[in-house]
């Protein structure tokens, strides 16, 4: 049985190292001799190895041992110099220490001193970015900025030579504020196109080019042309401004560098609060006022025309014309003086009559106009409001310029309204007022006339 098994193992072992065959494996495994010697060989050979293995693992934890020992010197050394660096450290931080308490105390006054120069170091850096005169200095502004950034990091303190500068720096600044001075600049045009100009500048206060006002922007450091100019008082005395060499010249100046002057011009005119306020019913309103002001005063023009003509027939009513009223009245008079006396009285009244449309044309529709025209602000006002509620009810009551467009067609619709209502109520006055003269003139004339002719006819029998 344990013949079987050695055979076995014998054989498996020669198939794994491909040097014998199994039948060769077999037929040597039959010799327990020569297994016992291949036995006995496999052990020496592999307690052998087991003694390299374990000379080799000796010799290795010899070294290892070294190498720790080693690493432990070293950390030992670098421990210490730790120790000597941190001692060290302390000791120049205790002599930092003290020669800042020995800096502070010889300092004294002197660092107040400092303090108040770190101060308008900074203030001179604000008003220098904020001047006009900045155009013309750019690069002190960063000298300024030096300054102020040495002074407060606390480690250096600022040269006799820096102090008089920056007081050099804020004594132009002084100095330039009370000049009118002229130089040469790019200017962007409204139009987007940049030109080189003369620039003259007041002061710290405004800049004025070819008679307009200009504007800088301190972040693109760039001068523009206002869009829209102050009114031409304003832009008047810059003009003479800009030609003057000499003397006294009246001008605008705007002493909030600009603010107050920009707010100027956005103020709208009256006719842009009428034409882009007032909205579509502004537009109607404004169109009736024109055309019932119009109407008007056309009518009355030709009513004074008519009214000089009936003035000179009255002077002369023994030669009546048809080119007048009183005229055309007269000649149905002369045409039917021989009938009797009430078809003459009709004949006299349908001519009066015939008149009366002709003297009194348009008067119903001015007055029409300027009853409808406040009306018309009304509706304006109430759409107006409506707008202005729709703006809280999403918006809020928080920013008071979302209600601004609302409130101001409300206000310039009513606005428009009386101001069509009242001169077309005014015109319609007149107009009624003279043809009702002329009128009256008419029946007055028709009636003496008929009048007249009664007394010729009672003068005639008795006769």
């Amino acid at each position: 049985m344990k013949i079987y098994k050695y055979t076995i193992i014998i054989g498996i072992i020669s198939l794994l190292s491909g040097s014998l065959s199994p039948v060769a494996a077999v037929e040597e495994a039959m010799d327990l001799d020569t297994l016992l010697q291949q036995v006995r060989q496999g052990r020496i050979s592999e307690s052998e190895e087991n003694k390299a293995r374990e000379s080799e693992f000796k010799q290795e934890k010899a070294n290892q041992s070294a190498l720790l020992n080693k690493a432990r010197q070293e950390r030992a050394a670098l421990e210490a110099t730790s120790e000597r660096l941190e001692k060290e450290f302390e000791a120049n931080q205790d002599q930092i220490d003290e020669l800042k308490h020995d800096l502070q105390q010889a300092l004294g006054s002197l660092k107040e001193l400092f303090g108040v120069l770190q101060t308008a170091a900074g203030d001179a850096r604000a008003t220098f970015d904020s001047s006009l005169t900045n155009i013309e200095y750019p690069s002190r502004g960063d000298f300024v900025t030096r300054l102020a950034e040495k002074m407060g990091s606390g480690t250096e303190l600022a040269s006799l030579e820096e102090i008089e500068e920056l007081w050099y720096e804020i004594q132009l600044e002084m100095t330039e504020t009370g000049k009118v001075k002229k130089f040469d600049a790019k200017v962007v045009l409204p139009d987007g196109a940049e030109e080189e100009r003369e620039v003259l500048r007041v002061g710290v206060f405004n800049l004025v080019s070819n008679g307009k006002y200009l504007k800088y922007d301190m972040e693109t450091q760039k001068i523009s042309e206002l869009l829209r100019q102050p009114k031409d008082r304003f832009v008047k005395g810059a003009e003479e401004l800009s030609v003057a060499t000499a003397g006294f010249i009246p001008f605008g100046l705007d002493p909030t560098k600009g603010q107050l002057l920009g707010q100027l011009v956005d103020v709208p005119s009256w006719y842009e609060r009428a034409t882009t306020q007032g909205g579509t019913v502004g537009w109607i309103i404004i169109g009736l006022g024109i055309f019932g002001i119009t109407t008007a005063l056309l009518r009355i023009l030709y009513m004074i025309g008519v009214g000089l003509s009936v003035s000179g027939q009255v002077r002369n009513s023994g030669n009546p014309s048809k080119s007048n009223p009183l005229g055309r009245v007269l000649l149905a008079y002369h045409e039917n003086k021989d009938i009797d006396l009430e078809s003459l009285e009709l004949k006299m009244g349908e001519a009066v009559l015939r008149e009366v449309p002709k003297l009194s044309r348009l008067n119903t529709l001015i007055k029409v106009i300027s009853v409808v025209a406040p009306l018309l602000g009304l509706l304006g006002t109430v759409i107006g409001m409506i707008v202005t509620f729709q703006s809280i009810t999403l918006f809020g009551t928080g920013d008071p310029k979302l209600m601004a467009g609302g409130i101001s067609q409300a206000l310039i619709t009513t606005m428009l309204g009386l101001c069509v209502a009242i001169p077309t109520v005014f015109l319609h006055s007149i107009m009624a007022g003279q043809s009702r003269r002329l009128i009256e003139t008419l029946e007055g004339q028709a009636t003496g006339f008929v009048a007249q002719a009664s007394e010729k006819q009672h003068q005639a029998p008795a006769a």
